[in-house]
């Protein structure tokens, strides 16, 4: 009787509002899956010979397990979140010796007629993990070193077994929870750097055509952006408006100097300059630090002490580091190779199945680009570009407009979560969309290297939309219990 009681109000407090986007999306995703896959001599949209059949018979298994998720009782899922975190992790270790050579990644497990992906159910699992930590008695991330090394544990033993699977693309959608420790107290810098990092590793590998006082232009501009970051955190972060006008006066003079010096054909080597004056301001930053004692200044010189280590490290790592078809996909993105035969193939097809669409697309089915195969994976990682061929500019801004309002939702149920566990996990699976979405379609339109990111519920697969199915409908049992417990 009591589990009849408990049953009933899981679906009375239920969000039917995520529900039924849920539902619509995967509904979208189904039909472009068919359309990505159309073949004039086999129509049957439900035919389990198609994608689209297959993907109908995922969806109805993923709609059974949202509704055994949603008669679980909440406490299962808190209780024996480091259980599940660590058969995932054993499952994740068993997957890179087992699992077959599948385009030179040992990710899939074959199960009968089916193959699955772990790395897809790590990322629920994780999710749990790092809740259940955060709820923990007493826990506050900034309390010490120790529960930032706790919370960085768990999400990279899962990126390192994933890595050993030669699946990169799947490790870096776990880098994406640093959003959700950024919530909780961790401090902004660590984003600052996370975004310095990429624009410098973007910069130096671009601009690597010409030279600039001996060093690629690239290097060069690196440099002044570090200048600049040692300005704007004296101004900004250490509030010392002083201090970071006598930086920015030796910068400016600095390259005055050089300028006049080049113009009279004096030789000026540019690693040396650079590294010169950069450490001229950082000596008069210490002094600083002396007097002031200050603990801002001392972040400040290891900030850019560490972007000058980074950016010369920049090179080995994209040469000696990075694969040869991995080092082809980022030349391809940054524009720096075109490769339209080879990495920069399916970029290309899929810019031009994109542009073709048009402001309101070719029609359903109707698609050339996609019809004659010309974009490879159109039914599963390029699958957007189907969209934007189809149904145009306006059907794929609507596609993301859906993404949106799901994202939202998800941060809107993450703040009225009475508990951490509630609140953290809800920002995992927000954060897990946000990468996702921005990624792939990123990807299709060129904006970012191809890694291999699923579109969530419209690429073609069962391990991915079983993923997000877990990711949503356990949110969706921890929001209904914040009503049961109040009720």
């Amino acid at each position: 009787m009591q589990q009849n009681e408990t049953s009933a109000s899981v679906f009375k407090y239920v969000d039917w509002f995520t529900v039924v986007l849920y539902i619509i999306l995967v509904g979208l995703g189904m039909v472009s899956i068919y359309a990505a896959s159309y073949d004039f001599d086999h129509a049957n949209m439900l035919s389990f010979a198609e994608f689209s059949g297959k993907q109908f018979r995922w969806i109805g298994l993923s709609l059974a397990m949202g509704l055994v998720i949603l008669l679980i009782d909440v406490r299962v899922y808190e209780n024996y979140a480091y259980v599940i975190y660590a058969g995932l992790l054993l499952l994740l270790l068993v997957t890179i010796f087992i699992a077959p050579d599948i385009k030179g990644s040992h990710s899939w497990l074959k199960i009968g007629p089916m193959s699955l992906q772990p790395a897809e159910f790590g990322k629920f699992a994780t999710a749990l993990c790092l809740a259940k930590l955060f709820s923990s008695y007493n826990f506050t991330l900034n309390a010490s070193r120790k529960n930032y090394a706790r919370a960085l544990l768990i999400i990279f033993l899962p990126v390192l077994l994933i890595l050993g699977q030669d699946e990169t693309g799947s490790a870096l959608v776990y880098m994406s929870l640093f959003f959700v420790l950024y919530r909780e107290g961790m401090s902004g810098l660590v984003l600052l750097a996370a975004l310095c990092a990429v624009v410098f590793f973007v910069v130096e590998v671009k601009f690597t055509g010409s030279l600039l006082l001996g060093i690629p232009v690239g290097q060069a501009a690196v440099f002044i952006m570090i200048m600049v970051l040692v300005v704007a955190m004296l101004a900004i972060y250490c509030r010392d408006i002083d201090a970071a006008r006598n930086v920015f006066l030796w910068f400016v003079g600095s390259g005055v100097l050089a300028s006049l010096l080049t113009l009279v054909n004096l030789e000026i080597p540019g690693l040396i300059f650079f590294l010169a004056v950069i450490a001229v301001a950082l000596v008069y930053c210490v002094l600083l630090m002396f007097k002031s004692k200050g603990r801002h200044l001392p972040i400040t010189i290891s900030a850019a002490l560490v972007s000058i280590a980074f950016m010369l490290s920049v090179n080995y790592t994209f040469t000696s580091v990075l694969k040869g078809h991995q080092q082809m996909r980022i030349k391809v993105a940054l524009g720096i190779e075109d490769d339209l035969q080879g990495a920069g193939y399916n970029v290309n097809q899929s810019k031009i199945a994109i542009g073709s669409g048009g402001m309101w697309g070719k029609g359903f089915l109707n698609g050339t680009q996609t019809k004659l195969k010309y974009v490879p994976e159109q039914h599963t990682d390029f699958i957007y570009c189907t969209i934007g061929e189809e149904e145009g500019f306006v059907g794929a801004s609507a596609v993301l407009l859906l993404f949106v309002v799901l994202i939202l939702r998800a941060l809107a149920l993450a703040e009225r979560q009475p508990t951490v566990f509630g609140r953290v996990y809800a920002y995992c699976v927000a954060s897990y969309f946000i990468f996702h979405i921005a990624i792939n379609i990123g990807m299709v339109i060129g904006l970012c290297p191809v890694i291999g990111i699923p579109l969530p519920f419209f690429s073609y697969g069962g391990s991915s939309l079983w993923g997000f199915t877990f990711l949503v409908f356990i949110l969706l049992r921890i929001d209904a219990s914040r009503r049961e417990r109040s009720f």
